[in-house]
Parts: structure tokens; C-alpha cells; sequence
């Protein structure tokens, strides 16, 4: 039986629609950057909202770079103006404080696919016998 999706589920996810548009869209501060929306998380009560955003950068970014900060700064600041705007798109009688934070995960996930890279080499998975019939998948047999 499938899991079915609560609404604070559905919310989020709208929610993570909607303001990957607005804030692509609608904020024009040039502190921003290009931002990317990976997550949100609303709580049960509807209260705050947590948005895990990344950053486009051709530099690998912590959540201690001053450009992350400055933009998450910026994020926070507009935080009403954004609220606002969910507000109406998702016609929400009670709209969660947005809280923005980075999300670290894409680095964390680029260290780990190095480090399995260096312990495991460039060898594939699994290796290839050179008898095996490519279109049937059969190893040849001797007639």
C-alpha cells in the first residue's frame, strides 16, 4: 500500500515550487545570485518553514563563504516580501516564517563520491567477461 502524502508533505512541496519562482523572478537584489531551492520544510503547525537552498559558484562553497552568507542574508531579509507573495499564490489562510539556510549536502556528496572514487579506482563495478555474447547476454558455447 503506498505511503500517502500528508498535507504539510503537499505544502512543502508547493511551497518549494513557488518560491524557486519568485525568488527567480521577483527579487531583484543582485546579492542573491543564482540560488537554487532543494528543500522545504514545513513544520507540523504551519509556524516556520525551513528552505535549504544552494548556490550556483564555480568555487566549492561552505556555509562559512562570505558570498553564501551574503546571500542567505539577503534571502532572510526578503523573507516578508516572499511570505507575502507564497501567501497569495497558494491562497494559505496561515503562511510559516520562512527561514533560509544552505544546503551543504551537494558538497558533502561530491567528497564522498571522491573519496569512493580514490579507494575504488576507475575499474567498473563489475567486471566483464570477454566470452559474453553482447546482444543476448549468454556466454558463447562451443558447437
Amino acid at each position: 500500500m503506498p505511503r500517502e502524502f500528508s498535507r504539510i508533505d503537499r505544502i512543502g512541496d508547493q511551497m518549494q515550487r513557488e518560491l524557486a519562482q519568485l525568488i527567480q523572478r521577483e527579487v531583484k537584489d543582485p546579492r542573491v545570485g543564482m540560488v537554487t531551492v532543494n528543500a522545504v520544510k514545513v513544520s507540523r503547525d504551519l509556524g516556520y518553514a525551513d528552505i535549504y537552498v544552494s548556490l550556483l559558484s564555480t568555487e566549492e562553497l561552505t556555509a562559512e563563504s562570505p558570498e553564501v552568507k551574503t546571500s542567505l542574508s539577503a534571502l532572510n531579509k526578503a523573507a516578508g516580501f516572499l511570505r507575502g507573495q507564497v501567501g497569495r499564490a497558494m491562497k494559505l489562510r496561515v503562511v510559516p516564517q520562512l527561514r533560509f539556510h544552505f544546503d551543504s549536502l551537494q558538497g558533502y556528496s561530491r567528497h564522498m563520491d571522491s573519496l569512493i572514487r580514490e579507494a575504488v579506482g576507475e575499474k567498473p563495478a563489475v567486471p566483464r567477461d570477454d566470452n559474453d555474447d553482447p546482444v543476448s547476454g549468454n556466454p558463447e558455447r562451443d558447437a
